[in-house]
């Protein structure tokens, strides 16, 4: 079992994570593990900020991948709508009323198995006007080659999303048209191309604590950690396969996740993504102690609900955290709360 020493909070990266120590780390005592997750937290970053960003699906629905969890997959009956690639001033509006409600950071995200070329260079010119509204741009559009991973790249894009979503060994139960293989070269194309990658998962469709830790231990083992690291929450989805074993963690269980992910890459923005709809607010202060350090904002995650932007203000405001961030332009971005017109903004986008 590794110690509970200063050893263990250092800013030192590793890549050998062993099964074993991930386990020890995640059954050390509660109290422990906290110590040790926000020790390294406050190593690494500022505990008292959380970054906040905002999602938007600019093309939804139709996606040839059979993702189990997916309400995009055009494999199962769900109630999601296909529709066709946002025009680029509708997304900048967007992420415009975005900014203006706190975000710092701006994703676009189209349900592709991989983009067209044609379709990237709208992407591109979306990407590029994002950029120039002083946000961090970031996209998730599927697989990419070398070549796209570089226009995306040379068009201003910051981050590239692409998660493993699960464990190697559980991997094959929710997905068979995409290979892990397939995911990590991808990882490791955008990475080439300049890129800063953020993969993360889904923790409650079925798996283990075994596959949780394993898809920690598959990012942290990576040649270079990921540089945000989202956790979701299963959502329930209608007429996606992964209802018949699917079940939210125990909410002490997705704060031990947290811990541990913080612990094993210190220096990655570790985010709570979707699922917060149904965390209490009491369960998300205890992931921002774990080290969680960032949230999106907005009602609406691509298909599922979020929690609205005045329920995240005034927790952050209770807590005595900020989002307050200077912005890529060097002009600083407004912290939460936020005022009721860009609150009402930032729904009536959604």
């Amino acid at each position: 079992m590794p110690p509970t020493s200063s050893a263990w909070t250092s800013t030192e990266l590793r890549h050998d994570w062993q099964r074993h120590e991930a386990q020890a780390l995640y059954d050390l005592p509660f109290a422990d593990l906290i110590f040790q997750a926000q020790s390294t937290h406050r190593s690494n970053f500022d505990p008292n900020h959380v970054e906040t960003a905002s999602l938007l699906s600019i093309k939804t629905g139709g996606c040839a991948e059979d993702c189990g969890y997916c309400s995009q997959s055009a494999h199962y009956n769900t109630d999601v709508k296909a529709t066709k690639l946002m025009d680029r001033d509708a997304v900048v509006a967007t992420a415009q009323r975005a900014k203006d409600a706190g975000a710092s950071r701006f994703c676009m995200a189209a349900a592709w198995r991989n983009p067209k070329d044609k379709d990237l260079d709208r992407v591109c010119n979306m990407v590029s006007a994002v950029k120039d509204l002083g946000l961090e741009t970031c996209a998730t559009l599927g697989m990419l080659t070398e070549d796209q991973a570089k226009r995306l790249q040379d068009a201003g894009l910051d981050f590239y999303n692409h998660n493993v979503d699960t464990s190697p060994e559980f991997y094959g139960k929710i997905i068979t048209t995409r290979t892990m293989e397939d995911r990590i070269e991808t990882l490791a194309r955008a990475r080439h191309a300049g890129l800063k990658v953020c993969c993360g998962g889904i923790i409650g469709m079925g798996e283990q604590v075994e596959d949780r830790l394993g898809m920690l231990m598959l990012l942290a083992n990576l040649p270079h950690h990921p540089d945000s690291v989202p956790i979701n929450m299963w959502n329930e989805v209608k007429g996606v396969p992964v209802n018949d074993t699917a079940e939210r963690p125990d909410p002490i269980a997705l704060v031990r996740m947290i811990a541990v992910a913080r612990i094993m890459m210190p220096k990655s923005v570790v985010r709570l993504s979707a699922g917060r709809q149904y965390m209490t607010d009491e369960l998300q202060a205890l992931c921002f102690v774990a080290g969680a350090n960032s949230i999106f904002i907005g009602d609406v995650l691509l298909t599922t609900k979020n929690p609205q932007t005045d329920r995240d203000a005034n927790l952050l405001d209770r807590l005595g955290m900020t989002s307050r961030l200077d912005d890529v332009s060097g002009k600083s971005t407004p912290a939460l709360p936020l005022t009721a017109s860009a609150q009402a903004d930032m729904r009536a986008s959604a």
